[in-house]
């Protein structure tokens, strides 16, 4: 089970690192304005974001959903040679791929935190973070037309989809059949300071994962140096989650709050050093820390706080990638339009605004537990 989840991890994030690094140029390539392709990856996440609630009204993450999610990626990346050029096809295509990849990854996230622990999680995990460097740095020599990256997302989906689908058949079932007994006990308003903090910290994403390849290069940084830089960051990733077992068994809450001020310092350090490689190279290695280190306490801590745990991952998914993808792509594409410039230092304070919230949210939880005590 451990190969075939590093297989799928491998895969699975080979095809985002197209989605994210290479699909806002081709986009932009093509004639899309800024906004456009914002609401273009803005769109998915909405989805993403409305589909827990779905699940909290008896639907159920199962292997039929997740069998119809594999058909439905599939359809999508094909679906993208025919809607490229066209506007409202194209947000289609964007929106059944993101909803597809959107169930595919918290089944398996369930999977992998319940049969192999978080401790051993990352050693998995980190195959993911070698697809998406790997295919960065095949795809940038290759990129001679849209219908390249095209290409690569289609082919690189079918395995995805293939290997999901033997990780399922795999996996032992009482994984989602146990969960799903549980009542529902995530109470969004009761954690809101939790659950906002998350969706902060993915909001100030928005910057990077839609605009940072159009930031750099409309800056004179060639495309080359900008995958250099993408790849450097996934190069610390994996380190760090190759190690990061020990750091998991600290306080998963402190482990957040640091993640998330080294983001605060990360986006800073792009807005005031924009054209400044080894500036840029030092922000990049804090991809160790403000994604993998974060993703990994953020999903844990939620695996050990919540009794529904796979409806807390797809809340996790929903709520970060999904609500905070869609209005960090929005407001991303906004702000590059009309104030280019600051775009990264609005970064830098939305990464404020959840530092903020995870500490309040923090301090209440301690406090609770000093007067259960006393």
């Amino acid at each position: 089970m451990i190969l075939l989840l590093g297989i799928f991890y491998y895969f699975y994030f080979s095809v985002v690192g197209i989605y994210i690094i290479f699909l806002p140029k081709v986009l932009s390539g093509v004639g899309y304005s800024a906004s456009e392709i914002g609401i273009i990856f803005a769109a998915a996440p909405l989805i993403r974001f409305i589909l827990p609630f779905l699940f909290m009204r008896g639907l159920q993450l199962n292997s039929k959903i997740f069998n119809g999610s594999l058909v439905l990626v599939a359809v999508s990346a094909f679906s993208f040679y025919l809607s490229l050029e066209h506007f409202y096809f194209l947000l289609l295509s964007n929106i059944g791929l993101g909803v597809g990849l959107s169930l595919i990854l918290p089944y398996v996230e369930l999977i992998s935190l319940d049969s192999i622990g978080k401790e051993r999680y990352g050693k998995v995990r980190l195959f993911g973070s070698l697809g998406f460097i790997i295919v960065a740095l095949v795809l940038v020599k290759f990129l001679s037309s849209a219908y390249v990256a095209l290409n690569f997302l289609f082919v690189l989906t079918l395995i995805m989809t293939a290997v999901a689908y033997f990780v399922q058949s795999t996996a032992v079932a009482k994984e989602s059949q146990s969960q799903e007994n549980y009542q529902n006990d995530i109470h969004l308003l009761r954690d809101y300071k939790l659950w906002l903090g998350l969706l902060l910290m993915q909001m100030s994403f928005g910057s990077f994962y839609n605009f940072f390849t159009i930031y750099e290069t409309d800056r004179g940084i060639s495309l080359d140096m900008t995958i250099y830089l993408w790849s450097f960051g996934v190069i610390v990733e994996v380190a760090m989650l190759y190690f990061q077992g020990r750091f998991l068994r600290a306080n998963l809450l402190s482990v957040l709050q640091i993640t998330i001020f080294a983001t605060i310092i990360r986006w800073f350090l792009i807005f005031a050093y924009p054209t400044n490689l080894s500036v840029l190279f030092f922000a990049q290695s804090l991809h160790a820390l403000s994604f993998a280190l974060f993703h990994s306490a953020a999903i844990s801590y939620l695996f050990a706080n919540y009794r529904h745990k796979s409806l807390a991952q797809q809340f996790f998914s929903g709520i970060t990638y999904g609500l905070g993808g869609l209005l960090g792509a929005l407001l991303a594409g906004f702000i590059y339009e009309y104030y280019a410039q600051q775009l990264f230092l609005s970064s830098s304070l939305i990464a404020f605004m959840a530092f903020a919230m995870i500490s309040w949210y923090k301090q209440e939880k301690e406090r609770g537990v000093k007067e259960r005590l006393f």
